[in-house]
């Protein structure tokens, strides 16, 4: 059907000379449409006033007269990628409002073959008595134009390597989210990241080799991400993830690990293997920032904080954070003193025998003892030893110290030393070692140093004539840490190594339901068997662990059930008296692991408020004192700080201590501590602060706890 509005308009200037019967001929009309839509350079179209199609032009596309009488929302799209102004008004909102239609650009939605793109124009039609008709309009031909302007702005906004988003793109979609999120009190996820290593891969295989590793690294992140948020490349191997929608730090974690997880994965460029790591920070916005600004700087601050954690691992923004970043520059300073000072000792951990529960061996273990902090713990220092290479010096003391040490134990007891990949890689290892073994008259056989796949993070033929060195001397290599990497078998493959460590993380959970971590255990050790290796179990704590490692294979045991790790003058004094054999002592069950903490925290009950301080801290509860009177059963919610609220139940009472489960448990920070999944942003808390108003008398005493002052 035709309809007769469709280009009519008022005809001024030299038009209006022309004779009357010229200029109202509908025959010449219809002539002047049929021409203008055989063209191909556009086609007409009208709606009814319920927005259904009237008329399309036959030109438009194929079986054009089969779309009459559908809504013409479903025959055009607008382009999702385009930054237009009129993207914020869709055509539908215009088409509902009965608004003028001018230059939209779309598509045929019905045939996506067709790659031309439409400047979509038409205007509003009234009946006599005032009332909408429907609208008419045309579409002419832009594809030429409109392909080249968005050629242009997608070469302004992406990264031209990679094809992600560049960074004038990111910052400019991140203002934008937050802005459209803040008066809503929606809430948005933001990743840091860089590369491990990446400098490593440019020296040694060229910068063509880290372009493609790039290049790599960009579809992974691709497939880690998929649809649930945007990735940028913000410059050299620093790249950012914006997750909209997103607060949970559960599942936050969760994406972080699998991206590390991922982008530690060995990559093939030209031929050769690389491998590299990743460290990510995470902010969420508002609770770490509500503009842009703030948000990349919380950001930055917890992705500098992964990085001199250890690398390889994510961190959540925190306000400690700062401070953080302070003490670990002290402690960097110290720990350069801390050799001259003599504030260094190896403590040892004994490697027992399960058949007969005898002492087979010892792990040397690096402890500090500052003059003024005390004991300063290894996860705190050994990574600022690493990123500031002092674990070079400081390693090679450990190995002269350790075998010093050991060379006079008896020949049957084994020593095993940790080196660290950046230790492994200096040209001068191999002589270290070969000096250490010399100096003390250790035999090698007896020493086996521990190796971690961080170690392959070089290249494959400087690696093997590392290892091929070490075997000449004739000492012993275990790979540790066995089973969390990605590539392990392929390492086996080529690395002499003769014993394997089973990560303590498969011990935690093998002994409860619904866990694969006890076929996994069996599947490593029917391997090393097969392998001719041997193979050592970290992380024992409890009876429930050994008997599940025992049945299924285990031979040599570590772990808290046996011994902690002990200074030299109790070693020698076992030695001495040949009390090697250790009797397991521990609980029957292991359970959750519990932090002990001392953190001062407010407990709610009801309209009222109470300080405490809680202690004892694990996923599923925690242990409160300083509140007298508080019966089994009592619903409680826990104030962490910094948003984090808890709801909880008692569970124990006694006295001034309560224990309380967690009605949801706490996620990983990934720094070891825990925190809650969700937060209530800062706008919330200072209101309900602002309405709080006790009414009654409180139900519970308050009582004082002994403590010098709050730490975690």
């Amino acid at each position: 059907m035709r309809q007769g509005g469709v280009g009519n308009s008022h005809v001024t200037g030299t038009a209006a000379a022309l004779p009357e019967e010229t200029e109202c001929d509908p025959a010449l009309r219809l002539a002047v449409m049929e021409e203008f839509e055989h063209s191909g350079l556009g086609w007409l179209w009208a709606t009814d006033a319920e927005g259904r199609l009237s008329y399309i032009s036959a030109n438009a596309t194929s079986g054009a007269s089969s779309l009459v009488g559908r809504s013409f929302t479903t025959i055009v799209e607008t382009d999702s990628d385009a930054a237009q102004e009129q993207s914020a008004r869709t055509l539908g909102f215009q088409l509902s409002a009965h608004s003028r239609i001018a230059d939209l650009i779309v598509r045929l939605a019905v045939d996506k073959e067709d790659g031309r793109w439409w400047s979509l124009s038409g205007q509003p039609r009234q009946r006599e008595d005032g009332s909408f008709a429907g609208y008419t309009g045309f579409a002419r031909d832009v594809t030429r134009e409109y392909t080249r302007k968005r050629d242009d702005e997608r070469a302004a906004e992406y990264d031209s390597l990679t094809r992600l988003y560049n960074r004038h793109r990111m910052t400019r979609r991140l203002d934008a989210i937050l802005a459209a999120f803040r008066p809503a009190g929606r809430c948005c996820g933001l990743l840091m990241l860089d590369l491990d290593k990446f400098k490593h891969v440019n020296d040694t295989m060229g910068h063509p080799a880290g372009d493609e590793l790039l290049r790599q690294v960009s579809e992974r992140l691709r497939k880690v991400t998929g649809d649930r948020g945007e990735i940028g490349r913000l410059g050299g191997d620093e790249f950012q993830i914006i997750l909209p929608d997103l607060d949970d730090r559960g599942r936050l974690g969760e994406i972080a690990a699998k991206i590390i997880q991922m982008l530690s994965q060995p990559y093939a460029i030209g031929g050769k293997r690389a491998v590299i790591g990743a460290s990510v920070g995470i902010a969420v916005s508002p609770h770490d920032g509500e503009d842009r600004e703030a948000i990349v700087a919380s950001a930055d601050l917890a992705l500098y904080a992964a990085k001199n954690g250890g690398r390889g691992q994510f961190r959540f923004f925190s306000a400690d954070l700062k401070d953080e970043a302070q003490e670990r520059t002290v402690l960097n300073q110290d720990l350069r003193e801390a050799l001259t000072r003599d504030e260094l000792e190896l403590h040892y951990q004994p490697v027992v025998r399960i058949a007969d529960n005898y002492v087979v061996g010892f792990e040397a273990l690096l402890r500090w003892n500052h003059p003024e902090r005390g004991a300063i713990p290894p996860s705190l220092f050994i990574p600022i030893a690493e990123e500031s290479n002092l674990i070079v010096p400081l390693g090679e003391w450990a190995l002269r110290k350790a075998c010093e040490d050991a060379a006079k134990w008896p020949d049957n007891v084994r020593l095993a030393v940790n080196v660290s990949a950046v230790q492994f890689a200096v040209p001068g290892f191999v002589g270290s070692v070969a000096s250490a073994l010399a100096v003390s008259g250790l035999d090698p056989e007896r020493l086996e140093l521990e190796l971690t796949e961080t170690v392959f993070m070089r290249e494959s033929e400087a690696v093997d004539e590392t290892f091929a060195a070490l075997k000449g001397l004739g000492v012993r290599l275990a790979l540790d840490d066995f089973g969390t990497g990605y590539s392990s078998l392929s390492y086996l493959r080529s690395a002499p190594f003769d014993k394997l460590k089973i990560d303590r993380s498969f011990v935690e959970t093998c002994a409860a339901k619904d866990q694969n971590s006890a076929k996994i255990i069996s599947a490593i050790f029917g391997l090393a068997d097969a392998l001719g290796m041997e193979t050592t179990v970290e992380g024992v704590e409890a009876f429930d662990q050994l008997d599940v490692v025992k049945k299924r294979g285990a031979k040599l045991v570590q772990g808290h059930l046996f011994a902690r790790a002990m200074p030299l003058a109790e070693v020698e004094a076992k030695l001495v008296s040949g009390d090697l054999k250790l009797e397991p002592s521990g609980p029957k069950r292991h359970r959750p692991e519990r932090r002990s903490v001392f953190r001062r925290v407010i407990v709610i009950h009801e309209d009222h408020r109470y300080e405490a301080v809680m202690r004892d801290l694990s996923r599923t509860g925690a242990r409160i004192d300083g509140l007298l009177g508080v019966p089994v059963g009592t619903s409680l919610v826990v104030d962490l700080g910094g948003g984090q609220i808890v709801v909880s139940m008692v569970v124990r009472s006694e006295e001034a201590v309560i224990g309380v489960e967690f009605e949801q448990s706490l996620t990983s920070d990934g720094a070891g501590g825990l925190c809650t999944r969700h937060r209530v942003p800062p706008s919330t808390l200072a209101a309900a602060a602002a309405a709080a108003e006790p009414k009654g008398k409180p139900r519970f005493i308050q009582v004082a706890v002994p403590g010098s002052r709050d730490r975690t």
